[in-house]
């Protein structure tokens, strides 16, 4: 979290109350067959693990319960982390098997909108398992209840389902438990949809169907529990945690072959870098992308029938190891390092890059923790005081939420369609002569009243923080105003080495391939205008410098169209910071954060840079071959 200050005889805020939303009349929005899901599941993979248990609740329009399922699953394989999910061998002995379930849950689901808390994860697992079956998921479009709350910026610590029911006051009887969890969830929808409805604010339903990851000749990525030990050499055979790539035809089926390889402790990767042990191949002359840089590296190549006399003998490997984080004991005052002098060795374009700005330790600013939503005005008059109110210590929101205290009205914003419901909040409305005296004299203006909680801090573009050395589960979550529906935007993420360039094309994370360094870094779209990157910073291979946030938009719109860009960096118990990018204008893509190791700690920049070219333009600054065929 920020840093703390003191401040005495401050008045608390009265925020919106969303509790007075649980009661009387209920009517869900219209055009959806609701369904809360929640699944109980054999591990984090939904291409490697198994679904243990699963409750579907079909609501009605007044949010009750219509129908409901649940069932445990046998999934014939260890049940994972009992020590979480209760569900151990013995309680799952005799329970039917997914694929004897698989007719009666569709029925369940069809035609559903699946409603789910990380619903990207429950409805990945119950894809998976559908296919396994045979048959596909009868659900076409889902709902994240994690992505609901932060859209609507309710007042809780975190976004957790527990969380969540204290905050609704709905009583939770057993967590983990896929009955009661969908039970709860039904109940914290209901009401975060009847508050989002209060504020306007449209609900982040997903088109499932339309970001489903589809490369045909990809090997889905299984961990590999073992170290690189290096190349081949032909004189000792493979050796556990060998990375071996797959280009051309093969006798066997890729898949297949692949999942053969893993099972004998292999790294199956789908792109050759300087990492990769060995390239298989049966025709080198074919001179595919992958032999070329393989020839480059100097990286072996064996047909597939010598890769299959290998297999018969592959040498134990040394297990992975988690490395232990040191944590140095916190100094008194923060130390604010200069910048580093030398420019990178290879810059992405001719823009000068930002200097770096380390946020200092001190008292929190003048209006620390507010939450102001700008109406009306030009592109450049909302850019100049957005960045004032971040200069004051303020969050400038993008959508009418529960958490805004104060309105900023710019010329024109009288008109905006939410000034009905501003005006029955009781919002208190500035003008920019306000905006002003406080950058200038620190003057509160006299309506505003002064909010007492301590936030996150907001960063200025260029700003620079240490995270947490404790820490190293990270969200970034990144969101654009909710009404903006009509704009194809990707989030992406580069894993970068020393030189600011990827290692090999596994490592450029997007919809097509959204998770890398065996989850380490992993996508997820999880509303209509949010989407978040994971990240275990403690799974990152030492290789592995900088991970770069970036975003896209697909077409010829830009982000001078798209407005502003809000960025949070999420931890499990807190945020460390949040910020706002506005700056665009032509830009087609746009770096919106870096995450960086220096001296031993990683740190987060905002970084806003933006440039004109589309994303096949970006991914090929970052090093990624977007001709390497197969």
């Amino acid at each position: 979290m920020g840093p703390a200050g003191e401040q005495s005889e401050v008045e608390q805020v009265q925020v919106i109350d969303t509790l007075s939303h649980a009661s009387g009349s209920r009517t869900l929005p219209k055009g959806h067959r609701w369904v809360v899901v929640d699944v109980e599941t054999s591990g984090l993979r939904a291409y490697a693990h198994r679904v243990l248990s699963v409750a579907a609740l079909v609501l009605r329009e007044d949010g009750s319960v219509e129908r409901e399922y649940s069932t445990l699953v046998d999934p014939g394989c260890d049940p994972g982390p009992v020590h979480v999910h209760r569900l151990t061998r013995e309680r799952l002995a005799g329970a039917p098997r997914f694929e004897q379930i698989a007719g009666e849950l569709a029925e369940v689901l069809d035609g559903g909108t699946i409603v789910a808390h990380n619903a990207a994860f429950d409805y990945g697992f119950l894809d998976a398992e559908f296919r396994r079956a045979g048959t596909e998921i009868p659900a076409r479009h889902r709902l994240c209840t994690l992505a609901l709350s932060r859209r609507l910026e309710l007042d809780v610590p975190d976004h957790k389902l527990s969380t969540l029911a204290a905050h609704w006051q709905v009583q939770q009887l057993l967590e983990h438990d896929a009955y009661d969890d969908a039970r709860v969830l039904s109940e914290v929808f209901v009401r975060s949809a009847l508050l989002a409805e209060s504020l306007q604010l449209p609900l982040p339903v997903v088109d499932c169907l339309s970001r489903r990851p589809a490369y045909p000749d990809s090997v889905p990525r299984v961990p590999c529990e073992w170290k690189n030990p290096g190349r081949l050499s032909l004189d000792v055979g493979l050796v556990q945690g060998m990375k071996v790539v797959v280009t051309g035809q093969t006798v066997t089926p890729r898949v297949p072959l692949a999942g053969r390889m893993a099972d004998a402790g292999l790294d199956v990767m789908n792109s050759v870098s300087r990492q990769t042990s060995v390239v298989v191949c049966n025709d080198p002359g074919v001179q595919t992308g992958k032999i070329r840089k393989a020839m480059a590296e100097g990286i072996p190549v064996v047909t597939e029938q010598q890769l299959e006399e290998m297999l018969t003998r592959v040498i134990p490997g040394e297990p992975k190891m988690r490395p232990v984080v040191e944590v140095a004991a916190p100094a008194a005052e923060p130390v604010i390092e200069p910048p580093p002098q030398a420019a990178p060795a290879e810059p992405l374009a001719d823009v000068p890059s930002l200097p770096e700005r380390m946020l200092t330790g001190q008292k929190p600013k003048l209006w620390q923790g507010r939450r102001v939503l700008l109406l009306g005005g030009t592109h450049l008059d909302a850019v100049l005081m957005r960045s004032r109110l971040v200069q004051l210590g303020a969050r400038p929101s993008l959508n009418l939420t529960a958490a805004v205290t104060d309105v900023l009205m710019l010329e024109g914003g009288d008109s905006d369609r939410r000034m009905p419901r501003i005006t029955a909040r009781e919002l208190p409305v500035l003008t920019k002569t306000d905006i002003s005296a406080a950058v200038e004299k620190g003057v509160v203006p006299p309506h505003m009243r002064i909010e007492s909680r301590i936030s996150a801090p907001a960063l200025a573009r260029g700003e620079v923080i240490d995270l947490p050395a404790r820490k190293m589960s990270w969200t970034v979550n990144v969101a654009w105003r909710a009404e903006t529906d009509d704009f194809d935007v990707d989030v992406v993420a580069f894993l970068l080495g020393e030189d600011e360039k990827v290692d090999s094309d596994d490592d450029f994370v997007f919809y097509n391939n959204p998770s890398a360094e065996d989850g380490a870094v992993e996508l997820s779209i999880d509303g209509s205008s949010e989407q978040s990157v994971r990240l275990d910073l403690a799974a990152l291979p030492d290789e592995c410098a900088r991970i770069a946030i970036a975003a896209a938009i697909d077409g010829e719109r830009t982000f001078g169209e798209l407005g502003a860009v809000s960025v949070s960096v999420d931890g499990e118990d807190g945020t460390a910071a949040t910020f706002v990018l506005d700056a665009g204008t032509t830009e087609r893509t746009m770096v919106l954060t870096e995450i960086y190791r220096r001296a031993g700690k990683w740190r987060l920049r905002a970084v806003g840079q933006g440039y004109d070219d589309d994303l096949g333009g970006l991914v090929a600054l970052y090093g990624v071959d977007v001709e390497e065929g197969n």
